[in-house]
């Protein structure tokens, strides 16, 4: 893997932040600059520092530097195998609360749907996915969640026996938003990402994540993987929390890309996500793609639901905004649609927002979580005494 294949488009145009695990300084806040991942953790011990700045891109670009890495030989230590003895990038992230918005696209509704009737059996998902699309036909395509459209819509739905909770969050007035993992929790790339041994029917969630500070305000945005375990959620609602937030169950990265005069809220809204699945030894290989054009709720209001008087988050938070892919293809046995295997690889791109590429494997295997805030904190009480040394 080389640098390239991670950076956005026009690189060069970009103002990209990101963190870096030193063996010898611990987590450092890193700027790119010229190919050189430049320390600027004096300025700001954490991202939540930079992005609760009036204007966290030229922060970062003023910021004093520091020890700098080759992004060369970063990536090259993130997807090899030197297992902590090398920088290599982290989740872009750090105290943000980690939050994120399900059920934001009519097709993703849908699944949901399916999901729920199927009670976590994939045999039976192709003949009530086409029972519902013979029930709605094209109904879902372009209305927006909480107008007279998807009122209209959810009744039919409701008439035809197709009511569903999914149906509530996706067209009606609230939007749903959870608590996707715990602060520090996400892994970055080239790390494994973690699936459960007793879920059979499972499948990654490429979604653009965005970065918001404690006031509220959107300062940036980045790649991420919401990896959904669908068997489980399917049973039940209520198992939500052990579909989703297990070891290694999120992804964000590789950088985020803070708005600047060449990037902002628009180009989010433009955004296209493409995914590419590669199985490992089995020749299976899967491709996807969303568009952000198709978002049932804008991410303004997606942010204004998870966050505002009525709830607050001190150190920020990072929030998935829902994705509209959902594979449907049969991997191994026809009409079991796909389910992920050990060794695949995922790749979720955008040309704005890079690459984030992560290897599958069981969260009783991948590498333990050890790393908390508390960890962090003595992390940066020791740097700031060698310092004062």
């Amino acid at each position: 893997m080389q640098a390239s294949d991670i950076l956005p488009a026009a690189a060069e145009r970009a103002t990209l932040v990101a963190r870096v695990h030193d063996p010898e300084l611990g987590p450092c806040v890193v700027h790119l600059r010229a190919g050189e991942l430049v320390d600027i953790t004096d300025s700001f011990p954490t991202i939540s520092d930079l992005l609760d700045e009036a204007d966290p891109a030229a922060a970062a670009k003023n910021a004093p530097a520091g020890r700098s890495w080759s992004l060369e030989e970063v990536v090259a230590a993130s997807f090899g195998t030197h297992h902590g003895h090398a920088p290599q990038l982290l989740a872009p992230c750090d105290l943000q609360a980690l939050k994120a918005c399900g059920v934001t696209f009519a097709r993703s509704m849908l699944e949901r749907v399916i999901e729920e009737r199927c009670k976590g059996d994939p045999g039976r998902a192709a003949q009530i996915r086409q029972e519902i699309g013979e029930a709605i036909g094209g109904a879902l395509s372009e209305i927006k969640a909480g107008s007279e459209d998807a009122q209209r819509a959810k009744d039919l739905l409701i008439s035809r026996g197709y009511w569903s909770q999914y149906l509530e969050v996706g067209i009606g007035p609230d939007a749903e938003v959870f608590t996707k993992a715990q602060p520090l929790s996400a892994v970055g790339p080239g790390a494994e990402i973690g699936i459960l041994r007793a879920s059979s029917w499972n499948n990654p969630e490429p979604e653009v994540v965005l970065a918001v500070n404690a006031r509220g305000e959107v300062r940036g945005a980045a790649l991420g993987n919401d990896v959904n375990l669908r068997d489980l959620e399917g049973r039940s609602a209520l198992l939500l929390g052990k579909a989703k937030d297990n070891n290694g169950s999120t992804a964000i990265g590789p950088f985020i890309r803070l708005f600047d005069a060449g990037f902002g809220m628009d180009d989010v809204r433009r955004m296209r996500i493409d995914l590419r699945v590669t199985g490992a030894g089995d020749g299976f290989v899967l491709n996807g793609q969303s568009s952000m054009a198709e978002i049932s709720r804008d991410p303004l209001d997606l942010v204004a639901h998870a966050m505002g008087r009525h709830h607050q988050y001190p150190d920020g938070m990072m929030l998935f905004l829902g994705t509209l892919f959902a594979p449907t293809e049969d991997r191994d046995v026809p009409g079991q649609g796909f389910t992920h295997k050990p060794g695949d690889v995922v790749e979720i791109s955008s040309p704005e927002l890079g690459r984030l590429v992560n290897r599958v494997g069981y969260c009783d295997v991948i590498e333990p979580w050890t790393f908390g805030v508390r960890s962090l904190m003595a992390s940066l009480r020791a740097r700031a005494s060698r310092s004062d040394g």
